[in-house]
């Protein structure tokens, strides 16, 4: 707060007395100015919100510039296009009640020539997690404007006199240096300025999560010689995913009963922690917060809980309905249900789950003539279930999740030092997933592990590919052969040594694995330049090849670098400008690190 400035500027229509306050905070360290507004109504009658943008960027002349963003979908989120703005109305947006697969809330508008290192690049991202727009208009004297906030879809919010609305804040950045100036400004934003939580300084357990191991079929009994087994890859923590809880034998029930299941979990969940703690493993859970069965004891007592049009079958998806959050009796549920769980026994993670998106859009406690606001208040009384949850227990690692990367943004961060990149664990696959996601988020929220996916690729390039995040598994331990178990050890134990330069390090990306080139390359670099890592993954050999390189960035170019793989020294000029030979006539999907320390 010592090194921020803040502006509000207050607008008042003189006939309906209706008043917008326009407010900026102006971070000049972080090179960051916030852009939010309000909507009071000081007049005598209610009015309707009906469109409510939190921020609006003018361009004298847009005919110059691209648009870059990150459209996906469920296992390809977060893609990246760049187009040219043409003389239209162009939109990115979501519809489906959060930030979504298909569209992530950030645009950057750049010039023509803008590339990874040189040219104008503003950025735009809004911290909020429901439906959001972002509308460029490239009008007849090509002037350029782009806008962002709540998507205007099934959105009325009514005030009455005396009443005030809150609109999200967007961040708002420029760079002259290309794309990744722009991503350092957004990751060491993020990583200063949003998450509150120790785990953003302290180093994080590398953890391994049960649902691909035996999804709904496990026992207390089964889950401990899993951790015993993942003791000896290295691993710190396990999680235990879906199915611990109420009647959850599959997907069809149990939602929103927040009671451990003891036909599984015999022992009772504190001796389960128990035993987990005495092979020397720390305890994770699973929930899914915001979804119920109908097939559910909640359900049963309170039908009305659920968001549903009356009259109207329901959308299932995955099998279940979702809760009304912006009801104070289901965020109260929630608060006190999930309290009791990670109070009960020594849990020190938590994965946040929401594996559909928001339909039904109807909610039972507002009037016909209010249904405007559901989504919403769906969005705001998720945040204050968050706040009576996470952050009551700051000692508690949190982890968000929905169906993989379907609402990974911005505020998501506030709450979540860490975001599930995608339940597409496919090596190759993430290489591109990795890559869209570092235009805007730092690596060290971006949740990565091994799986037994893509069993053709060695376990040692999937390690490679999961070090480009938090690290971690996806996978049956018990399965894995003692030379597997003593592998993972290794992979896990190289993590730990790179871990300072993979969380906190700038981050570079060297290829682009959109473009189809042989190999895809990225590096971190120690903020005072004398470490780095760089990570090669083979994706496209030909036979008898031409030699390819890979030129470093982001080193100090007078300074000689150890490369500890290789045994040799070379200058940083060297390393960026000649390059690191990569050798020839090598398998498919074979993979490199090279650390360089400073001599």
């Amino acid at each position: 707060s010592d090194t921020v400035e803040s502006l509000e500027v207050i607008l008042e229509d003189e006939v309906t007395h209706v008043q917008i306050v326009l407010r900026y905070a102006v971070f000049e360290e972080a090179d960051i100015i916030t852009r939010s507004a309000s909507v009071r109504n000081a007049g005598k009658d209610t009015i309707h919100v009906k469109k409510f943008m939190s921020t609006c960027l003018d361009f004298l002349n847009g005919s110059d510039k691209d648009l870059l963003h990150l459209p996906g979908r469920y296992g390809q989120e977060r893609q990246v296009e760049r187009q040219k703005i043409l003389h239209q109305v162009s939109k990115i947006a979501s519809g489906r009640g959060t930030s979504s697969h298909q569209q992530n809330p950030f645009v950057a508008v750049c010039d023509r020539e803008t590339s990874e290192d040189y040219g104008g690049c503003y950025g735009m991202a809004l911290m909020y997690s429901g439906n959001f727009l972002a509308e460029i208009e490239l009008d007849q004297y090509d002037q350029l404007r782009v806008q962002m906030g709540i998507n205007p879809k099934q959105f009325d919010f009514a005030l009455a006199p005396g009443e005030k609305l809150e609109g999200p804040e967007a961040l708002l950045t420029y760079t002259r240096k290309g794309f990744t100036g722009l991503s350092h400004i957004y990751h060491d934003f993020f990583r200063s300025n949003l998450c509150e939580s120790k785990f953003m300084k302290e180093t994080r357990p590398i953890l391994i999560n049960t649902w691909e191991a035996a999804f709904f079929d496990f026992d207390d009994k089964k889950l401990v010689e899993i951790a015993k087994c993942a003791r000896k890859m290295g691993v710190d923590l396990m999680v235990m995913d879906d199915g611990w809880f109420g009647k959850r034998f599959d997907d069809n029930a149990g939602l929103g009963d927040w009671v451990v299941n003891e036909e599984k979990i015999t022992c009772g969940l504190e001796k389960l922690v128990e035993q987990i703690n005495e092979i020397g493993m720390q305890f994770g859970i699973w929930f899914e917060p915001e979804g119920v069965s109908e097939d559910s004891d909640l359900y049963r007592a309170h039908p009305d809980w659920a968001l549903q049009i009356p009259g109207r079958p329901a959308v299932r998806s995955r099998n279940q309905l979702l809760l009304d959050l912006g009801r104070e009796e289901v965020q109260e549920y929630l608060i006190t249900s999930i309290n009791r769980i990670l109070d009960s026994a020594n849990i020190t993670y938590m994965k946040w789950d929401l594996n559909r998106s928001v339909t039904d859009v109807f909610s039972s406690a507002l009037p016909a003539d209010r249904q405007g606001e559901v989504y919403h208040r769906y969005v705001l009384g998720l945040y204050k279930v968050m706040d009576g949850i996470i952050k009551t227990h700051p000692d508690i690692l949190f982890e968000g999740c929905s169906g993989g990367g379907g609402r990974y943004d911005p505020a998501m961060l506030v709450y979540f030092p860490q975001y599930w990149n995608s339940d597409n664990t496919k090596p190759v696959d993430n290489l591109k997933l990795h890559y869209g996601t570092s235009f805007l988020y730092p690596l060290c929220s971006t949740g990565a592990h091994i799986s037994a996916a893509s069993p053709e690729i060695p376990i040692s390039t999937r390690a490679c590919v999961a070090m480009g995040g938090t690290f971690g598994y996806e996978l049956d331990a018990t399965k894995l052969s003692p030379e597997e178990l003593a592998e993972c050890k290794e992979q896990s134990d190289r993590f730990r040594k790179y871990y300072p330069i993979i969380f906190f390090g700038d981050y570079y990306r060297l290829t682009n694995p959109f473009e189809g080139g042989n190999m895809t390359a990225w590096q971190s670099v120690t903020k005072d330049q004398e470490e780095a890592l760089v990570s090669v993954v083979v994706t496209g050999l030909t036979v008898n090849g031409p030699q390819e390189y890979i030129r470093a960035k982001g080193l100090n170019p007078e300074w000689m670098y150890e490369i500890e793989q290789l045994g040799v020294e070379l200058s940083g000029a060297a390393l960026m400008h000649a390059g690191l030979p990569i050798p020839r006539e090598i398998p498919q999907y074979t993979s490199f690190q090279y650390h360089l320390i400073h001599k």
